[in-house]
């Protein structure tokens, strides 16, 4: 009899089963990935793409040669360098190497038995064994490795003590001892840059000044620590300062004439560069009745910015512009981002343009790209704008220009029959603005107001980078899109967790579309979980990124997406004109074929430096808001549970936004548990419970601006409702004991 073979047929291939197995196997290599799911050929390739997507979501760290982990994780050894103190007097250290787009998790190094020689301090590494604890990792060392290349950004402080360095890292407790011969002629409350040396002073580990950053008296010393902490680049060469000065006006010659076409830029009151400008008009084509064409222009930045310039160079290593309350960091000159490439009212400018036809119920039958040149009509405000579509515009706007405002209002209000079929996500995130005096400090914090005149600019951007992906797929040119993937399974289970303690269901197996979070949003609105709704929603999304191949844009629920409106501030959108340039043979000056073969190094790269502004513009608004605070410590304020950790109560304040911590020993010498899936922490005696999204009355205890830290207490108005009898608290991570 002949034997019948058996064939084994492997799982599909997804991101799911990728993150279940290295569930299982933490730190497995592709290699060993390709190994353990069967691959060969061509499947390899898939398993690669998959894993570069995973990357670009956060949802995995590591590299393809020491092994990939979920964020957060760490392997069972690992090189430690010494990074300060808790509030407890314990060791604090974090990984020599860290890739992940989030914080290290917290490591508190173990005393070592048998270690016999001095203390270890700040600057120093480890090879230590790691073990997961539930608030992060316990660190047992195995072999000191002496220091490290470690920097530690801080204020000079001389007193009676000494000299002294306070670190601006909000999780660092450890001052520095400096001797008068390393302080490097650094004065008294100047922010320096300096090394941690071997050796300790007075009890304090010593460091040295290695540069000295300006003081921390000056007017824009909240955004320079911001600028130094995250390395911005900040002085633009020679060289890229010549080649701008140096810049000419375009010649119209070989360009679409669009002067004759009522442009107008529309941008908030305090913007610093304007690179965008729109019109639109009934359509005259009788086959489109009741439809709508639209201009959106783009500065045309390509024009001046060549590739492999000095100007190229340097913009691709800022990436994009980073914008702080006192000052712009920007990606380009001065000479080009405020003049030659700014679409100022009135005067001819360069630009790339997309000409888009809707019907009257605003899908888009066609678009045309063109490299015009253009002068705009006017410039406005979004408050002006709006003045105009209710009705009252201001005085001095020209007739032609409050025409043009009305047709934009009637274009926009087709285009939304379409936005409100396609659903895209509808989070309401308030944006704080920050306003600061002469005299470089605070002088007020407010929400900006939203305006429907912000949504009409948003959605005619949105669509122009939507044609600008579709047009450079119709001519099978490469473009680095704009994607955000669905969110992780891990992010879904502890959303659903999180609903099941309000009272709202969600099916963890249903086609997942933006529509089902804007159908929980609206659950929740008017109720107590409004805003802190908004929070976790957002926490559940994966993280948007840059990257050569398309999955999508989850967040806006569009197929294909490109970012084509911002080439003065985002490198991203530079290398999308430069794509149509190319495919369209608008010029010389578009992607090279060496650009064609490195883009995805270019999506990594400014993918990270998105990252990297973003962080420091958090940063220096949390100093910012740290310093409106500072006198108003002692006062009590109403704040939202927005975070529960094992260690505390994350707030926000109303007014300001402002958020702190409330550390667990402010809420009672009991034992508090962390119960995980209800987002909350529990008493053990008297069945106490703070939860996400429950408001409570808090006193400011503490305002630190040189770190952006807020403490907080109860106060003492405050009182809590106890759990029923019986209640069972599923997670059996323990708080400490204060």
């Amino acid at each position: 009899m002949k034997k019948t073979k058996t064939i084994t047929i492997a799982p599909a291939l997804d991101k799911a089963r990728v993150l279940e197995l290295l569930a299982e196997r933490p730190n497995a290599t592709k290699r060993d990935l390709a190994k353990a799911l069967g691959l060969k050929g061509s499947d390899r390739i898939q398993l690669k793409r998959i894993l570069r997507e995973l990357e670009g979501d956060g949802a995995i760290g590591g590299t393809r040669r020491r092994g990939y982990a979920a964020p957060g994780a760490l392997p069972d050894v690992a090189v430690l360098e010494i990074s300060g103190q808790d509030t407890d007097g314990e060791l604090l250290a974090r990984p020599q190497k860290w890739e992940s787009n989030e914080e290290p998790p917290t490591i508190i190094v173990a005393p070592a038995r048998d270690d016999k020689g001095p203390a270890l301090g700040p600057g120093e590494r480890v090879l230590a064994h790691l073990v997961k604890t539930d608030g992060g990792y316990e660190a047992r060392v195995i072999k000191r490795l002496g220091a490290s290349a470690h920097r530690v950004l801080g204020v000079l402080n001389v007193s009676a003590r000494g000299l002294r360095i306070d670190p601006i890292d909000r999780k660092s407790r450890t001052e520095f001892a400096v001797d008068s011969r390393d302080r490097g002629g650094a004065d008294h409350n100047e922010l320096v840059l300096a090394e941690p040396l071997a050796g300790r002073a007075q009890g304090f580990p010593r460091a040295r000044v290695i540069e000295r950053l300006g003081s921390m008296n000056a007017p824009k010393a909240v955004s320079l620590i911001a600028i130094h902490a995250h390395g911005i680049p900040t002085e633009f060469p020679r060289e890229v300062l010549d080649q701008a000065e140096s810049a000419k006006p375009a010649d119209p010659r070989g360009r679409t004439d669009l002067r004759r076409i009522p442009l107008l830029t529309i941008d908030p009151e305090d913007a610093r560069d304007h690179d965008d400008a729109v019109w639109a008009a009934p359509d005259d084509d009788p086959k489109n009745p009741g439809g709508f064409v639209a201009l959106v222009a783009i500065a045309d930045v390509s024009h001046y910015v060549t590739p492999g310039s000095a100007l190229d160079r340097e913009a691709y290593k800022r990436g994009n512009s980073v914008y702080f309350p006192d000052r712009v960091v920007p990606m380009l000159p001065e000479a080009l981002s405020a003049d030659l490439c700014s679409l100022k009212e009135g005067v001819d400018r360069a630009c790339l343009a997309v000409r888009m036809v809707f019907d009257r119920s605003g899908r888009k039958r066609q678009h045309e790209f063109m490299r015009g040149i253009m002068r705009s009509a006017a410039r406005l405000t979004y408050a002006q704008a709006q003045r105009a579509f209710d009705g009252k515009p201001d005085a001095h706007i020209s007739d032609i220009a409050k025409h043009t405002l009305a047709d934009l209002w009637r274009c926009y209000h087709i285009m939304t029959i379409e936005r409100k079929l396609r659903d895209p996500l509808d989070l309401d995130l308030p944006e704080r603005r920050i306003i600061i005096g002469e005299d470089g400090k605070v002088k007020s914090i407010a929400f900006r107001e939203r305006l429907e005149s912000m949504k009409l600019i948003e959605e005619f951007m949105v669509l122009a980078n939507v044609a600008a992906a579709e047009a450079l797929e119709q001519r099978r040119s490469a473009l680095i899109y704009r994607v955000h993937d669905t969110p992780t399974k891990e992010k879904l289970f502890g959303f659903s967790d999180f609903l099941r303690t309000i009272g709202i269901t969600f099916a963890k197996g249903q086609v997942l579309k933006p529509g089902v979070f804007n159908r929980i949003l609206a659950q929740a609105k008017g109720g107590a979980h409004e805003a802190v709704m908004n929070d976790v929603v957002l926490r559940t999304q994966a993280q948007a990124v840059y990257a050569p191949d398309n999955v999508g844009h989850f967040g806006l629920n569009l197929a294909r997406y490109a970012h084509f409106t911002s080439p003065i501030r985002r490198y991203a959108d530079l290398v999308v004109h430069r794509a149509l340039i190319r495919a369209h043979r608008f010029g010389n000056d578009g992607l090279t074929d060496r650009d064609l073969g490195r883009l995805g190094e270019v999506a990594d790269h400014i993918s990270m430096t998105e990252r990297r502004a973003m962080a420091a513009e958090r940063d220096s608004t949390d100093r910012y808001v740290a310093a409106f605070m500072e006198d108003r410590v002692g006062s009590t304020f109403d704040a939202r549970i927005t975070g529960v950790t094992r260690f505390g109560l994350f707030v926000r304040l109303g007014d300001t936004g402002a958020e702190g911590l409330v550390p667990i020993r402010a809420l009672g010498s009991e034992f508090f548990r962390h119960d995980e899936k209800a987002h909350a922490l529990i008493g053990d005696r008297s069945r106490t419970r703070y939860k996400l999204g429950e408001t409570i009355a808090v006193k400011l205890a503490e305002a630190a601006p040189l770190t952006g830290g807020l403490r907080f207490d109860l106060a003492e108005a405050s009182t809590r409702r106890a759990e029923r009898p019986g209640f069972k608290v599923r997670s059996q991570s323990r708080g400490r004991r204060r």
